[in-house]
């Protein structure tokens, strides 16, 4: 294991940590913006430290397809390849199971490629490889991520391959760089989700994400199955909700005890034109922000210098710049919402946090 991490504050199950790697130190709750293809969408590591990324994601299914992890390893990993000094985390492929229903039997997973049409395995083993080519500070195992709502057999059987899945990459890891996570699944079952916990736990990974939620059930089905999961995992070791980036289920979910976040959400959001802000969701193409000189958040330093009246017209015109303004605002709005979440649990005070964004995003 290649990182430690220490516990600074509790408020309840909440957790304000820190977590220290041979490349630096991460301050927990973070969130993490999505580099799918090696960049995070109008953004690139000359963005990542001022705008307070601490770690960056990459996915290793489309990355190995395309320029291919070989190519990566030999430019220096990831962060030669980008220019990217800080932590890196990549995904094993594990949600591309899901989404790309690829043909799956005990030895991996065959997809068709959506760049050519040539048919790719991914088994455990090679996802582990892969990933210590590209030279990610965090790795995730592969895994069998069913979507929801599906037949509880299903998600039993997923979740047991997911374990033997998870004991052959443990097997292979080599890189004492790289700290791999295991990841929990089980669906929306509570006890599914405390035996694959204890599965998983048992076998000392060095971080533990908890994957298969936010992937169609509703907020009220998704939290007793987390809780669960949390509950049984070593109190020392990273926890990570894989997927989730709403700030109600990112605040809810910190209460429970979560560490780290990643998701799409910020980043696509603001590419059709879709504002995070401390007082809700703003669709930014609505006419009543025509002539508006406000900014769109005034808690928000990285728009404050752009008033709605003209970002809405760089979007209507589709000026480029708007969907980068917009993304780095909405990265920049969860950015700060982990930190205050970090003070929050400090002061004792994360109810508060919790229901001053349950008023604007239930």
């Amino acid at each position: 294991m290649s990182l430690s991490m220490e516990i600074l504050a509790t408020d309840g199950e909440a957790r304000r940590g820190r977590i220290t790697t041979g490349r630096g130190v991460v301050e927990t709750p973070v969130f993490m913006p999505v580099g799918t293809r090696g960049a995070v969408v109008h953004l690139d590591a000359r963005d990542y430290g001022p705008m307070g990324a601490e770690i960056v994601l990459g996915n290793t299914y489309h990355l190995m397809l395309r320029p291919g992890a070989e190519e990566i390893a030999s430019l220096g990993g990831l962060h030669g390849f980008t220019g990217w000094s800080g932590h890196f985390l990549t995904d094993s492929g594990g949600f591309q199971v899901m989404s790309l229903k690829p043909r799956i039997d005990e030895a991996g997973a065959t997809f068709k490629s959506i760049y050519d049409g040539r048919e790719v395995s991914l088994t455990p083993e090679e996802a582990t490889r892969i990933q210590e080519q590209l030279g990610a500070d965090f790795a995730m195992v592969l895994d069998i991520c069913p979507s929801l709502p599906s037949p509880v057999h299903e998600v039993m059987e997923a979740t047991e391959r997911t374990h033997r899945w998870a004991e052959r990459a443990r097997a292979v890891h080599t890189r004492a760089d790289q700290t791999q996570f295991g990841i929990v699944q089980g669906g929306i079952d509570p006890g599914l989700r405390t035996h694959s916990a204890r599965v998983l736990a048992g076998m000392d990974f060095g971080g533990y994400g908890i994957g298969g939620l936010s992937v169609g059930e509703t907020r009220e089905e998704m939290m007793p199955a987390l809780r669960a999961a949390l509950a049984e995992l070593p109190a020392d070791r990273p926890r990570y909700l894989m997927g989730v980036g709403d700030p109600l289920s990112i605040v809810q979910a910190v209460a429970a005890g979560v560490d780290m976040f990643d998701c799409v959400l910020p980043t696509r959001l603001a590419r059709h034109g879709t504002v995070l802000t401390w007082g809700g969701r703003l669709n930014l193409r609505n006419a009543v922000h025509r002539g508006d000189p406000s900014p769109l958040d005034a808690r928000v330093a990285a728009s404050a210098d752009y008033s709605r009246a003209y970002l809405r017209h760089l979007l209507m015109v589709k000026e480029p710049s708007a969907g980068r303004i917009l993304t780095l605002h909405n990265l920049a709005f969860l950015f700060d919402l982990v930190a205050t979440a970090r003070q929050a649990i400090e002061a004792g005070e994360l109810h508060s946090l919790t229901e001053e964004i349950a008023a604007h995003w239930s």
